[in-house]
């Protein structure tokens, strides 16, 4: 059987649309098209179901997915094994958030350089689109927001991340706690709002948890860095939700003040996620148990 077609069946499978696997693979759709129906007519039965949006596994294409992935994957790590004996070193490629990789995850595997593992980093705050890289073999390990469906992908919980309602003193002397409690929407429609995204994602999240209702102002100031959300609180742009890890040290300089303290802090839990079966190689292994190690202390 072509290795080519099985590679093109199993991204297929792992994106679930014949679109993303063509983009992943830098092949043209009707080649991948091609290639999946060169494959069903060499075994005989289809493997894919067509739907509206993307494709659905058969029940033949579920088992020859299992079958085969974990055996690609090892002749992928074969090459780059080589290529890795070549320099002396191994190489680990880590996806996620860029703040939770830069100020967490990366400094906590720095220690493994010494023992010759070279690190290889790639920033995203879209979890689908960080698990499709790592289903496509683009990365070893991935830091996301929500644990991957399906038998391809494994992963465990890694850390909570508390979210905080923080703002510049100026306007917190202006609030009191209590107006907080009882008149979130109100309060967040009469102040500036700093966030991620025009759908204010952090914002609504807190206001769901501990307001019981969602916030009816936009932002004053979109960033997709939660460091720049940071630094523009700190100067006095509005109020934003923040994890602590990444305000605490503005909180204990007084940049930034917490408005609020609820009994149950809002959290988010992080996963870190594999590719089934890659966990059997040691550099990927001890990078994986390392970071859980670390992960007891955030």
């Amino acid at each position: 059987m072509d290795l080519a077609l099985l590679r093109t069946f199993v991204t297929v499978h792992r994106a679930g649309s014949f679109t993303r696997a063509a983009a992943l693979l830098g092949l043209s759709q009707p080649a991948v098209t091609s290639q999946i129906r060169t494959l069903e007519r060499q075994l005989g039965r289809p493997l894919f179901l067509r739907r509206a949006r993307g494709v659905t596994p058969t029940t033949i294409g579920d088992e020859l997915a299992h079958r085969a992935a974990p055996h690609l994957d090892a002749l992928v790590e074969i090459a780059e094994t080589e290529l890795d004996e070549e320099s002396g070193v191994r190489t680990l490629h880590l996806a996620g958030p860029p703040e939770f990789t830069s100020l967490r995850a990366l400094p906590a595997l720095t220690p493994l350089i010494a023992q010759g593992l070279a690190l290889r980093s790639s920033f995203s705050a879209d979890t689908d689109e960080t698990l499709d890289g790592l289903a496509a073999g683009h990365h070893d390990l991935a830091v996301v927001t929500a644990r991957p469906r399906g038998g391809l992908l494994t992963a465990v919980p890694l850390c909570d991340e508390e979210h905080i309602l923080v703002a510049a003193p100026r306007w917190a002397g202006r609030l009191g706690p209590g107006t907080l409690r009882r008149n979130g929407p109100v309060v967040l429609e009469q102040l500036p709002v700093v966030e991620v995204h025009e759908s204010l994602p952090l914002v609504s999240r807190y206001w769901a948890a501990v307001f019981d209702s969602r916030p009816a102002a936009a932002g004053a100031v979109i960033t997709p860095d939660l460091r720049a959300v940071l630094e523009c609180t700190a100067a006095g742009a509005g109020l934003a939700v923040l994890p602590r890890y990444l305000c605490e040290g503005a909180l204990e300089r007084g940049e930034v003040v917490a408005l609020l303290d609820p009994p149950v802090p809002p959290l988010r839990t992080y996963f870190l996620a594999a590719r089934t079966g890659t966990l059997a190689l040691p550099h990927i292994a001890r990078a994986h148990e390392v970071l859980l190690r670390a992960a007891a202390d955030w």
